[in-house]
């Protein structure tokens, strides 16, 4: 197996995807520590995972349309990677990778594949159905002749983020993060719905914190959960940077999220996430490590707006209708609650 010079790593966003990458990227620093690694990452996700070590990022503006893909080709000017990894499909990515330079061009299988992925790429990840998407994206370095066998992530938190999470969550109590909104907004669950939980926590004794980021949506869907609140939890929304965040997620004990970026970054630090899931399969985008905190709607879902049982829809599809959110139950998700609880051996 020939030791490759030089890999480029292209996937910009999201943040829950973003996070997936960092497993590969420590499986092939693993496998070759001299080999250079490039990657193009988005704006935003880049104060998330920048710091890695022994990576070369390249950030992209996708809010700068075609000045933003010059940008990334005019710092890429002169280069030539003896591999890209393809890792997006979206038409907007895979217009960026053809100013990049490579002998060999790693994509995603046919059936995967969309927006001319097929026309950018020369070579193609195995093909396969039922992975959960970080084991597709650590699926990219087989053709390379590696294996992801160890999933690792030690994204960096800065001692000064740690200090801040300590200032907001201090001592040993029992902690309970809620981050109640997806960008996607038919995965959010109802306001009142997550009241109910919160008060049920804090009625247990555990202190209870609101995390979120500055959007005016995700401060109206705050101000929503607060209101419907009879014991108010600490409301942190918009007060963290992505560091902060993980920091924070990594003083707490549980996460209660719908599908989203905070339920990677999460997982990622090992807090246990009891993830909301009717519109998309816990399965392929739940939390990576362990998933039996989780609330799982999603083969009724499936029957109810589909007509079929989950088994039989394409692997990876979303349910995003209006009300399917609403299948998930206020007891249900205590009842996950309170198993996490009984499995930390807390109160």
């Amino acid at each position: 197996m020939t030791t490759p010079a030089s890999i480029c790593l292209l996937r910009t966003s999201a943040i829950g995807d973003v996070t997936h990458v960092v497993p590969l990227v420590r499986t092939l620093q693993q496998a070759w520590p001299q080999t250079s690694l490039t990657w193009i990452v988005g704006k935003l996700e880049r104060k998330l995972v920048g710091d890695l070590p022994g990576v070369e990022f390249v950030t992209f503006d996708k809010t700068a349309g075609w000045a933003g893909m010059r940008a990334v080709h005019a710092a890429l000017r002169g280069q030539r990677f003896d591999a890209l990894l393809q890792m997006q499909v979206a038409l907007r990515s895979n217009l960026l990778s053809l100013g990049i330079k490579a002998d060999r061009r790693i994509g995603y299988d046919r059936a995967r594949a969309k927006d001319l992925h097929g026309v950018v790429v020369n070579e193609r990840i195995p093909a396969r159905t039922g992975e959960h998407v970080l084991d597709a994206i650590g699926s990219f370095c087989e053709p390379l002749g590696l294996q992801q066998t160890q999933v690792r992530w030690d994204i960096p938190i800065p001692d000064e983020a740690h200090a801040w999470a300590t200032e907001q969550l201090p001592g040993d109590t029992p902690t309970l993060l809620v981050s109640p909104t997806s960008s996607h907004a038919l995965r959010n669950w109802r306001p009142e719905r997550y009241a109910a939980v919160i008060d049920h926590a804090v009625a247990r004794g555990w202190r209870v914190a609101l995390v979120g980021g500055p959007s005016a949506f995700e401060r109206e869907m705050a101000d929503a959960v607060l209101a419907a609140c009879q014991a108010p939890p600490f409301d942190l929304t918009g007060k963290d940077t992505l560091k902060k965040l993980l920091a924070l997620l990594a003083r707490a004990q549980l996460l209660l999220t719908p599908d989203s970026g905070p339920m990677h970054m999460a997982n990622a630090v090992g807090t246990r996430v009891l993830g909301l899931h009717a519109a998309s399969n816990p399965d392929r985008s739940g939390p990576y490590s362990d998933r039996r905190w989780c609330v799982n709607k999603y083969d009724e879902a499936a029957r109810k707006y589909l007509g079929r049982p989950a088994s039989e829809i394409p692997w990876g599809s979303k349910i995003e209708k209006p009300g399917v959110m609403d299948l998930i139950g206020v007891d249900e998700v205590i009842e996950r609650y309170e198993a996490a609880a009984r499995d930390l051996q807390l109160p």
